[in-house]
C-alpha cells in the first residue's frame, strides 16, 4: 500500500543506472508506491541527443548538459521519480545542486542481463549496441554518495519493497539485494 507520509521526506528520486537496467518500469512503479510523480528522464532529451543515439553514437558530456539541466529542473519542483542514467559522478552532483536532497537508487546487474533486456525492447531509441558504452562510462557510486544498490535480477516488485524500505530508513542497514552506499 502507497504511503502518503514519504513525499515530505524525500522531495525527489532519481532511478540511475545503464541503459537497459529498467529504469522506467522500476521508476514508474517506484513512483505510485510512494505517492509521487514519474518522469522518464528520456523524454528530457534534446532532439539533438536522441538522433545522436539513434544513430548509435554515444553521447558526451557536452552533449549531456541540457539533458541534465532539464532532469534537474524535474528534481526541484520535489515530489518526483526521474529514470535517468546519471552515469558519472559529475552527473549525479549536478543534479545535487538542482535539489540536494535528492536520492538516487543504483540499477545494476550482470552485463549479459542488461543485454538481453535491452535486445528485447522494442521502439527505444537507445540502440543496443551503445549499452557496453554505456557500461564503460558509469562510475559506480562512491560510499559518501549515499546511493541504494538494487540488483536488477529481482523481481521489479520486490526491488520496489526493498527500495521503498531504504528511502523510508534513509540509512537503513543492508538488506538481501539491497546495498545502501554511505
Amino acid at each position: 500500500m502507497p504511503s502518503e507520509s514519504l513525499t515530505p521526506m524525500i522531495p525527489s528520486i532519481v532511478v540511475m543506472g545503464v541503459s537497459g537496467t529498467g529504469k522506467t518500469t522500476f521508476g514508474s512503479a517506484l513512483a505510485a508506491e510512494m505517492v509521487m510523480v514519474f518522469v522518464d528522464g528520456d523524454d528530457l532529451h534534446p532532439p539533438a541527443n536522441v538522433a545522436k543515439m539513434s544513430a548509435g553514437i554515444p553521447l558526451e558530456d557536452l552533449d549531456r548538459i541540457p539533458w541534465l539541466e532539464a532532469v534537474g529542473a524535474v528534481l526541484s519542483s520535489g515530489g518526483t521519480v526521474v529514470a535517468c542514467s546519471a552515469l558519472k559522478r559529475k552527473y549525479r552532483d549536478a543534479l545535487r545542486g538542482f535539489a540536494p536532497s535528492v536520492r538516487f537508487v543504483h540499477l545494476r546487474g550482470m552485463p549479459s542481463l542488461i543485454a538481453s533486456r535491452a535486445s528485447s525492447r522494442i521502439g527505444h531509441f537507445m540502440p543496443p549496441a551503445l549499452v557496453q558504452s554505456q557500461l564503460d562510462t558509469l562510475e559506480l557510486p562512491e560510499p559518501d554518495e549515499n546511493v541504494l544498490e538494487l540488483d536488477i535480477a529481482a523481481p521489479v516488485v520486490d526491488l520496489v519493497r526493498m527500495a521503498a524500505s531504504g528511502l523510508r530508513n534513509d540509512h537503513g542497514s543492508a538488506r538481501q539485494g539491497l546495498n545502501v552506499r554511505g
